[in-house]
């Protein structure tokens, strides 16, 4: 972990105290997304990005409760790039590496986008992280939503650990 990302933690923490839950989802999608990003081969500028992403995530969702008394992923992506944007330029981030991670903050609910591999690491980590804690109904079927979701090795292969646990 590069310090820039330590203090992007850091920072992270500071702007959640004192909601505990937000602070441990954020760390719990880093240490996923940090892992499948390792895994699936990136170079260390990409991983410092997916790893920034994946720390500020969900930074809208404090705005979103305040403005819409809702913390939908839609107003996560509307409002979460322009809470991050000033925070990632006093820790050091370039602009180019601001507007990347921003881009990641306001798309990681859209499912749909396939061809940025980032973005899939994030989505996937978030999803993971997701599924542990939230009470889905029963009957969900994990199955067939990992494979309209996961594409990288790694995510699935996560993602196929936590279906045979909460199958057994």
């Amino acid at each position: 972990m590069s310090e820039k990302t330590a203090m992007a933690i850091r920072k992270m923490i500071d702007y959640n105290s004192p909601d505990l839950r937000r602070i441990n989802h954020a760390l719990k999608v880093f240490g996923f997304a940090s892992a499948i990003g390792v895994e699936e081969g990136l170079n260390a500028k990409e991983l410092e990005i997916l790893e920034a992403a994946a720390v500020f995530h969900d930074i809208g969702i404090h705005k979103a409760e305040e403005i819409y008394n809702c913390a939908s992923g839609d107003y996560q992506q509307k409002l979460g790039p322009d809470v991050a944007r000033p925070q990632l330029l006093e820790l050091g981030y370039s602009l180019e590496q601001v507007e990347e991670i921003c881009y990641l903050i306001g798309h990681h609910h859209t499912y749909t986008i396939k061809d940025n591999p980032l973005l899939q690491m994030l989505i996937e980590a978030d999803f993971i992280v997701n599924i542990d804690e939230k009470d889905f109904p029963e009957g969900t079927d994990y199955k067939k939503i990992r494979d309209k979701i996961f594409i990288t090795k790694t995510g699935k292969k996560f993602i196929n650990s936590l279906i045979i646990e909460i199958e057994n």
